[in-house]
């Protein structure tokens, strides 16, 4: 069943119980590649819910994305708040314990920052194409596995971005598992970025999260 409000949307499974999933919307805002991700989760048993950082704005380019990343980016403290409410909200909705967060580009920077703000609920994180934007955390108090996503040709994201975060959450105790797609770019997962979608790439990503967060 999907429920759809100004703050979010969230999808439930037929069963009208499972494990929570958070997902965390790129700098897109929260479309309908999002929402098609919650209700993918759904069919899968899980309670998904993606909050709308951008409080009902979607940006149809580069250049509105831009706008409106440097507006989120001005006042990251109150995402990271909105973030941390969702994630109390879903895990309530769920009735399960451990919750999941899939994030995807500028969600990871909040999925890392929620995981380490909030250890006694978050149990994994899956990032696609999204790391910690270097805001220098150890991630000392996390308890969650870490499964991520990343394009060879990302122009946002380097191959070495991917590689130093690993490294400092391996160095944090936590298990790691950082896939590279060859040939694949940013936003290789979202259809809707017809210039960068890779449909095998985004297809091995998924049963690779699927498998991931059913583990």
């Amino acid at each position: 069943m999907e429920h759809s409000e100004s703050y979010g949307f969230m999808v439930t499974p037929p069963a009208g119980a499972g494990p929570g999933v958070l997902v965390l919307h790129a700098w897109w805002g929260l479309n309908e590649t999002i929402k098609t991700i919650c209700r993918r989760l759904a069919e899968h048993g899980f309670v998904a819910y993606a909050p709308d950082l951008y409080h009902g704005k979607v940006a149809k380019t580069v250049a509105e994305a831009e706008v409106l990343g440097a507006q989120i980016d001005a006042n990251h403290e109150q995402a990271a708040d909105e973030v941390g409410a969702a994630a109390r909200f879903v895990s309530e909705q769920a009735g399960v314990g451990g919750l999941s967060v899939v994030a995807l580009s500028l969600g990871g920077y909040y999925a890392l920052k929620l995981a380490d703000a909030m250890p006694e609920h978050i149990r994994k994180v899956v990032l696609f194409y999204g790391t910690d934007g270097g805001f220098g955390g150890a991630f000392d108090h996390s308890r969650a596995d870490y499964l991520g996503h990343f394009a060879e040709r990302d122009e946002y994201e380097p191959p070495a971005n991917a590689d130093r975060l690993a490294d400092t959450l391996r160095n944090a105790g936590r298990t790691v598992t950082f896939y590279q797609y060859p040939g694949a770019r940013h936003w290789f997962f979202e259809p809707d970025v017809t210039a960068a979608y890779d449909g095998a790439a985004a297809d091995l990503a998924w049963r690779r999260t699927l498998a991931f967060l059913a583990d």
